[in-house]
């Protein structure tokens, strides 16, 4: 029976350290967004959106085109990965709590 309770123990035990550094992850991850990043670098407002489709629409009139295309390809990167992680976050939540259900 002390077996059993040593088991029990030391499942709780990481358990709660599982909690724990689940809860660093977090606070890294929100860290790392891109909102935080923007805060720390002291830009508070990105403006309308459509003031940033005037303002590529005006890189393309005056022959900065390549620019225009790099920026746009980036940016079409970075949207497809966040949209991956996204969904890889949504996973591992839908995982988490069918296994707190268990």
């Amino acid at each position: 029976m002390s077996r059993l309770k040593q088991l029990e123990a030391r499942r709780r035990a990481l358990l709660r350290r599982c909690d724990e550094q689940r809860e660093e992850l977090a606070a890294r991850l929100g860290q790392l967004s891109p909102a935080a990043m923007l805060q720390d670098a002291g830009v508070t407002r990105l403006g309308h959106p459509l003031a940033w489709a005037a303002a590529l629409a005006a890189m393309l009139l005056f022959g900065r085109t390549r620019k225009v295309l790099t920026a746009v390809l980036w940016m079409r990167s970075v949207l497809a990965f966040a949209r991956r992680a996204a969904q890889l976050v949504r996973l591992l939540a839908q995982a988490r709590t069918a296994e707190g259900r268990d």
